[in-house]
């Protein structure tokens, strides 16, 4: 009678699993070592400008790509795989075509990323030092010198000592959250002037 109870309950949690597991996104290797097209073209590019890459932006992903995506991988934290997954196209800025997911995860993700650097490289200071961090990234995405997207500009080379650390990856808190979507919303403590007399 108990062994009877305890398969029946085995068999019940190995159906919850997978129902549960059926439901969960597939992540697709969207580039891949012999991939061609306008994504690896879109790879290439950003790889080249941040100093990572030296061959021609051709869209076919060949060794030199493969090379490249990995140590921009490993640089930045990532599964150094040379696939570039769709974390590894977020950390490049690069909406994949093959996403199927809307503005508002995209921006969900910003968010999350920017809360992720604030918590980084700013945790412990006050909030408006928190919110100023967030508003340096929103500033720079806004500048035509520096990458046109939140995690570009959070990726960049050189570009934040928590990136280069690793602390980048320890999470957040609500109050990084908080800051970072008030820095979103258009908050920036770094552009006001105090003047003392």
């Amino acid at each position: 009678m108990k062994n009877s109870k305890y398969v029946i309950g085995c068999i019940g949690l190995c159906v919850m699993l997978y129902l549960i597991l059926a439901r969960l996104p597939v992540a697709y290797a969207l580039s891949q070592y012999g991939s061609r097209g306008e994504e690896v073209k879109q790879i290439q590019s950003k790889l080249k400008a941040w100093g990572y890459y030296s061959g021609n932006v051709d869209g076919i992903y060949g060794s030199q790509t493969y090379e490249a995506v990995k140590a921009f991988q490993r640089k930045n934290g990532l599964s150094a795989d040379g696939i570039a997954g769709s974390q590894t196209l977020g950390a490049l800025g690069i909406q994949s075509n093959n996403s199927s997911s809307g503005g508002s995860s995209s921006n969900n993700g910003d968010l999350n990323l920017l809360s992720h650097l604030v918590y980084g490289e700013a945790r412990g200071e006050p909030y408006n030092g928190m919110v100023a961090v967030a508003a340096t990234v929103m500033n720079r995405v806004s500048d035509s010198r520096f990458p046109n997207s939140i995690s570009g500009v959070i990726y960049q080379s050189g570009a934040y000592t928590c990136v280069a650390d690793g602390q980048i990856n320890l999470g957040y808190d609500d109050n990084a959250k908080k800051a970072a979507q008030d820095a979103i919303n258009g908050w920036d403590p770094t552009s006001r002037v105090y003047l003392l007399f």
